[in-house]
């Protein structure tokens, strides 16, 4: 039997007051694509932060490999934030470089991924320029370069093509394909649901820090009694909450 490489049991998440993520449940396999889905404030930014070891559960246990995130495990994990940020002053290549480094990997090794990855995405002429000169799209192809370096087991992708025009957007997810084909599990946040459709197997649709659907992409519209993943989304957040909403 395939083990998870992320197991979530039982967690919660309380921040002051505020009960932010309550008593969520969901594993991400190997080889598969996990849409982690739901409005603003619904708690996924927070999940992802707790399995990252940046907040504390309340509750519950978030393991990474049957691990808590360490630095021994560290190096496993590609994220990509949608808070982009990388040293604008350095050159492409010495950024990828140091952080394929930080990974992990030895330095030569590092630079030829790196370029070998600014080779598929039609950057490796960017390669000695600084990163604050190039636009807004090709640092989110290198900031993408920076979390596949290491060939982890995990990808967590945050909003990662937002800001990309269709040519980019179309690069990227193709690149999601094959990281999948090659074994690698990926979490991936977005708000455009053609994009759950295309690269999905599963999912799971947070509103108010519970999961209100999980399963495969077919098993949830057969759930729902609906044959677009979007149609389910907007029904669920329009459904008259239980709590008082916070802000």
């Amino acid at each position: 039997m395939i083990k998870p490489i992320v197991s979530v049991k039982d967690f919660s998440l309380t921040i002051g007051d505020k009960q932010i993520v309550e008593q969520l449940d969901f594993e991400v396999f190997p080889g598969e694509v996990f849409a982690f889905l739901g409005a603003n404030g619904s708690g996924k930014t927070s999940t992802i932060r707790s399995l990252l070891g940046i907040y504390e559960a309340s509750t519950g246990k978030l393991l990474i490999n049957g691990k808590k995130l360490s630095p021994e495990i560290a190096g496993m994990v590609g994220y990509l934030p949608e808070e982009r940020g990388l040293y604008t002053r350095a050159k492409v290549i010495d950024a990828m470089t140091y952080f394929g480094e930080l990974k992990g990997m030895d330095r030569d090794d590092a630079r030829d991924e790196a370029m070998a990855f600014l080779k598929r995405v039609e950057l490796e002429d960017k390669a000695n320029v600084k990163i604050k000169k190039l636009s807004g799209g090709q640092q989110q192809k290198v900031q993408l370069g920076v979390a596949v370096m290491g060939e982890p087991k995990l990808l967590i992708l945050d909003e990662p093509t937002k800001g990309l025009d269709p040519v980019n957007r179309k690069l990227l997810l193709d690149i999601v394909d094959e990281l999948q084909e090659k074994g690698v599990a990926v979490i991936y946040i977005t708000h455009l649901m053609e994009e759950v459709e295309r690269l999905a197997d599963r999912l799971l649709i947070l509103k108010d820090g519970k999961a209100r659907a999980y399963g495969t992409v077919a098993a949830v519209k057969k759930e729902f009694k609906s044959k677009s993943i979007e149609d389910i989304f907007v029904s669920i957040y329009k459904e008259k909450s239980t709590e008082v909403a916070h802000g």
